[in-house]
């Protein structure tokens, strides 16, 4: 649990006791590849953290395609966020890509966090802001940018993502067909 301990340090001030009081409600799980870790049709309660690994957010449309909306990778919280607030039924599948380990936060957990921790509702605003700016930079670049800008800066956010995940998952979050990918991987190649 140090890893989560050093993450809510950095975004609030908080102690060790109060975060060993927080933390005493979380498991660590570790996943396979592959797993689901949360899935449509079902209130999702719990928010993960994760230690190891990355962690895909996808949607399957009307027609069965598997659309890839996020990666989470290593310190970062993880869920249907909207879903999770509102006790509403998930849309989203959260799938691992490679071996992963998690903390397990339940919603007991979340909700005492709020009420407890002296900057507990604090955390909870400055993730929610995150993934706020994030779908707000996510949704421009989709319609602003390119799909060459969208490859060359998937780096910035996903570091090393392409070394750890599938080129059609890949090519899914940037929108673009693995045909599409292939030639601006290959047209990036000649240009060294």
């Amino acid at each position: 649990m140090e890893q989560i301990k050093q993450v809510m340090k950095q975004l609030i001030n908080v102690s060790d006791i109060e975060l060993n009081k927080f933390l005493s409600g979380a498991a660590t799980k570790k996943f396979k590849r592959q797993e689901i870790l949360s899935q449509p049709n079902v209130v999702p309660n719990e928010i993960f953290f994760i230690n190891k690994g990355i962690i895909r957010v996808l949607i399957t449309d009307n027609e069965g395609a598997e659309h890839t909306i996020h990666f989470a990778l290593e310190n970062q919280f993880i869920a249907d966020y909207s879903n999770f607030i509102q006790k509403q039924n998930s849309i989203y599948s959260l799938q691992t890509l490679e071996e992963t380990q998690v903390v397990i936060l339940p919603r007991s957990t979340i909700e005492w966090g709020y009420k407890n921790l002296i900057e507990g509702e604090k955390m909870g605003r400055l993730i929610a802001e995150y993934y706020f700016i994030y779908q707000d930079h996510r949704i421009k670049n989709m319609y602003i940018r390119t799909p060459k800008q969208r490859y060359d800066s998937i780096t910035e956010v996903f570091p090393n993502i392409h070394n750890r995940v599938p080129q059609h998952m890949i090519a899914s979050y940037l929108g673009i067909t693995p045909i599409h990918l292939s030639r601006l991987k290959k047209a990036e190649l000649e240009k060294l």
